[in-house]
């Protein structure tokens, strides 16, 4: 939606930097943490057109009334239907990632802007049930640095899994650092 040449001027400006050195996969989940701010996704977002790559995203529903609505759809949202309405949300994305068609999703695995301890493992099921790779992205606002620099290799264990996910993130500092939770 944001040309690359903007969004790197817009990035720059706002004296964040970005790396990126994993593939441009057509198909992946990106996990992105910390997420304790609506900020982390206008800087998420820039930040990945920024090098050219863009990733779909999941929302509350009750944000795409219009005008909102189109808006959000054209820059990749998915909205979440939290009424069960249109069943389990975990195989909703499994389903469009069956549909065999390049796309990228990037999830917060907390699910929340608020200090949560257990972080969501939908993203696991997805990966496991569909064979996209899991990639790993920062937001530190200390820093100012945004990156996309690593893969998060799925075992068996759920629970492994999980606990090398939150390790990865273990020193990155969030806008509001008591919002996030590792340990």
């Amino acid at each position: 939606m944001i040309g690359t040449k903007i969004a790197r001027l817009l990035i720059r400006m706002m004296g964040w930097r970005t790396e990126v050195s994993v593939p441009d996969y057509q198909r992946a989940i990106i996990i992105v943490a910390p997420h304790t701010s609506n900020w982390d996704f206008i800087i998420g977002k820039l930040a990945l057109a920024s090098v050219g790559r863009r990733a779909d995203f999941l929302m509350k529903s009750t944000w795409f009334f219009w005008p909102l609505g189109p808006i959000f759809r054209a820059m990749g949202g998915i909205p979440v239907y939290r009424d069960g309405s249109h069943g389990s949300l975990t195989q909703q994305i499994i389903g469009r990632f069956g549909e065999n068609r390049p796309m990228v999703l990037a999830i917060t695995p907390e699910g929340t802007r608020s200090p949560v301890a257990k972080w969501r493992s939908g993203f696991w099921q997805v990966a496991r049930a569909t064979g996209v790779p899991v990639l790993l992205a920062t937001l530190d606002f200390r820093k100012k640095l945004a990156t996309l620099t690593a893969e998060l290799p799925l075992t068996d264990s759920l629970d492994a899994d999980m606990q090398a996910l939150k390790h990865y993130y273990v020193g990155i500092t969030p806008r509001h650092p008591a919002n996030f939770i590792v340990d």
